[in-house]
């Protein structure tokens, strides 16, 4: 009996999957980020503007009354502030903490 509905869950199982991802939505697809040759190009004073507009959109996301969004919108939201944080670090690029810089003075002072 067991076998009999492992052979008819798998296939009902395997369709549910397939059909959820014909139905995915387009704008969970990640955004693009800029090039590195285009964030090489760009000045200090406009990569500045860029972070200033985000950290605005940001805000703005913030301030949003969201209970009234549907789950979706505030899935879009969620997507675009995760798209923004990525790009802002690219932009701004990642910096070591004091903290980090010391344990790793450390483990290179242990390891030799």
């Amino acid at each position: 009996m067991k076998k009999g509905k492992f052979i008819i869950c798998l296939p009902v199982l395997l369709f549910f999957m397939s059909f959820r991802a014909l139905c995915a939505d387009v704008r969970t697809a990640p955004l693009d980020l800029p090039s590195k040759e285009a964030l090489a190009t760009m000045t200090h004073e406009q990569k500045e503007e860029l972070v200033q507009q985000m950290k605005d959109r940001t805000e703005a996301i913030k301030a949003m009354d969201k209970s009234q969004l549907t789950k979706n919108e505030r899935k879009e939201l969620r997507a675009e502030l995760k798209a923004m944080k990525k790009e802002a670090r690219a932009v701004t690029g990642v910096y070591i903490s004091v903290g980090a810089l010391i344990i790793i003075i450390l483990l290179l002072i242990i390891i030799i």
